[in-house]
Formats: C-alpha cells, structure tokens, sequence
C-alpha cells in the first residue's frame, strides 16, 4: 500500500517568493522560508523513524532548473497532441509549471500531500487556471490505473534504496513509446539507475546539463531521455 506523507501546513506557513529566471522565461514560486528548520520539527523525525521520509521538496534544488530548463527546449510540437506529463516528486513544481508554460497538460505528484498543495499553488500564481491537476503518488507503489506518454522528474535518486522502486514506476506510468526524462545532479546511485534501466529493456541516453544559482553559481547534472521501447519492459 501506498505511504502518504503530510508536511504539517503550520511548519511552512512563513513562506517567501522567488523569481526564478530559466532560459527566456520567469517563473513566481512561493517556498518555505526556513527549510533547515523545517528538519528539525518533531514530526519530521517522526516520520523518517516511521518510513524513512525526510521532506526535502520546501527547497527548489539545482536538479529542477535543469528538469525546467530541458522542457522548455523539448520540441513538443512535434509530439502527438495533447501531451500529458506527470512530474514525479514535483516538489514545488517548478519544472512542472516549465511544462503548463509551453502548453502542455500536467498532473503534479509528490508522497507528501503539502507539497501538492505548493505545487498548486505556484501553477496559479504564474497564470495557470487549467490543464493541470495534482496527484499523491508514492513511487514505491505507483497508481496502476493510468498512463502518460511522458514523466518528468529531477534529483529522484538521492539514496541508492530509490532506483528499483523508480524503475518499477517507470513500468506502471510510462505509456509504450512514451519518453521519460530525469535529472540529476550526478548522484552516485545514477550509475546503477542507468544499468538497471537497460537491464529492464530501456533506451536511456544522457545530455550534460547545467543549473544557474542565486549568487552566480552553476552546477553540472545530467538530464537521462529514456524511452519505452516495447510495450513490455
């Protein structure tokens, strides 16, 4: 069965908005203001004791600039429309809401439902009344119910023990012939989320990519195009 998680809203009430700037456009997001605090709340050791979950979405890491950063330059025109992307681990939903920008329709998913709440949040505050929907999805035990011709989704495999059951989502959300793309910070477990995407009948490539942060700082990551070769992986 599937393991909600529910970052308590009174954690994350002070809230600040940033103006995140990705190739040509600008985005609003609304985030936590003191994520480092966030940890130390009693319910977050609650529930890593309880399942291992520690909230990392409050923070927009440099894997989703990138993500956003790559779904901006897609060419969807050249997809069959209407295209349906679901952001796993949305977080704030920064690339999700890159995708809402160039027309696409996006359902946003996270394990906890805060963070959906965010998500959502962010979509209306950059001008999107429509096309999306959000989604709790906890990617050991993916929804088996509905497919999507592409999945996105940025710094997932921050801990080794995440790849089989990523892998496993892959199999369950991804549409035959869909393209899924991940990206990375060059984490080490991303050496056997690869193979074990090969090994699972997979087509992954991977792009350099590279973030630009507050200050002037720029991080080096990896954006993974994989593609569901048959309709039997």
């Amino acid at each position: 069965m599937p393991r909600f998680h529910c970052t308590p809203p009174e954690a994350v009430a002070e809230t600040v908005r940033e103006t995140v700037f990705v190739g040509d456009y600008t985005f609003l997001l609304d985030r936590p203001a003191d994520s480092d605090r966030l940890l130390d709340h009693p319910w977050c050791r609650s529930a890593y004791a309880a399942d291992e979950y520690v909230p990392y979405w409050p923070t927009l890491w440099p894997s989703a600039r990138m993500l956003a950063k790559a779904v901006l330059r897609e060419p969807w025109e050249e997809y069959p429309q209407p295209v349906r992307v679901l952001e796993i681990g949305c977080g704030l939903g920064l690339a999700g809401v890159a995708c809402l920008a160039r027309g696409l329709h996006v359902t946003f998913s996270d394990v906890d439902v805060t963070a959906l709440t965010f998500a959502e949040r962010n979509a209306r505050l950059n001008g999107f009344k429509r096309d999306f929907r959000t989604l709790p999805v906890d990617f050991r035990d993916p929804p088996d119910d509905e497919q999507f011709d592409v999945v996105i989704g940025s710094d997932l495999m921050y801990e080794e023990r995440l790849v089989d059951p990523l892998v496993g989502l892959l199999d369950v959300v991804l549409a035959p012939g869909g393209v899924c793309l991940i990206a990375d910070p060059d984490r080490l477990p991303a050496r056997p989320f690869r193979w074990k995407l090969l090994q699972a009948g997979y087509d992954a490539t991977a792009d350099f990519a590279r973030a630009g942060e507050p200050g002037g700082e720029r991080t080096k990551g990896t954006i993974y195009r994989i593609r569901a070769t048959t309709g039997e992986t």
